[in-house]
């Protein structure tokens, strides 16, 4: 599993009085699907997950697979990257542009994940990809590190370094990790479309 942390601080170049609401908001709400998962795990996957077979009968899946989680340490890992991420872009593009880009990237990843698989799909690793491929072009200076290498990386180099790994994944074993590295793909697309649309280090408030 690939891991990642936000090293450096912003605080001097973050607009006065943002909020980062949205996205502890998310963050809650996928802790409470967990808890609900474990307490009823048919429930939860049947009617949040995403499945191919059943979208066109349970559309809202597109949107609450997002919030679901396999195991403790798939919720663990995304809800880190996106108290790391998600509370940055948040800060940087305002609550609004943050829930566009978290909600389409993880949509837009479940979307082309369907292509490619045909179980159930689930987790926000499409989202939080998209919301680092925004922040990487509107704060390129932002610094990551990606676990285990213990070097900074500025946030490009990071996220091409995850899309080459995913995409090697992808081809090499065809989906049999159960992971959704077309999602991981298509959500970082999603991501760098809104983050040139934002414009580089232009300010939301």
């Amino acid at each position: 599993m690939i891991s990642v942390g936000m090293v450096s601080d912003w605080d001097d170049i973050r607009p006065r009085g943002s909020s980062i609401s949205a996205s502890l908001a998310i963050i809650a709400l996928c802790i409470l699907v967990s808890i609900a998962m474990a307490i009823d795990p048919w429930a939860v996957r049947g009617y949040l997950s995403l499945n191919p077979a059943l979208v066109e009968s349970r559309p809202w899946t597109l949107v609450t697979h997002i919030f679901v989680h396999a195991d403790i340490g798939h919720l663990f890992w995304n809800m880190l990257a996106l108290l790391f991420f998600g509370t940055e872009l948040e800060r940087r593009v305002g609550e609004r542009n943050f829930l566009l880009v978290f909600f389409a990237s993880g949509i837009f990843g479940g979307i082309i994940e369907m292509l490619v698989a045909t179980g159930y799909m689930m987790g926000a690793s499409g989202a939080i990809m998209g919301v680092m491929g925004a922040l990487a072009i509107i704060a390129p200076e932002i610094r990551v590190i990606i676990f285990p290498i213990p070097i900074p990386l500025g946030i490009p180099l990071a996220i091409a370094l995850i899309a080459f790994l995913d995409l090697y994944y992808q081809i090499s074993l065809r989906g049999a990790d159960g992971i959704g590295h077309m999602a991981h793909l298509a959500g970082l697309l999603a991501g760098l479309f809104f983050g040139q649309s934002f414009g580089r280090r232009r300010r939301y408030y």
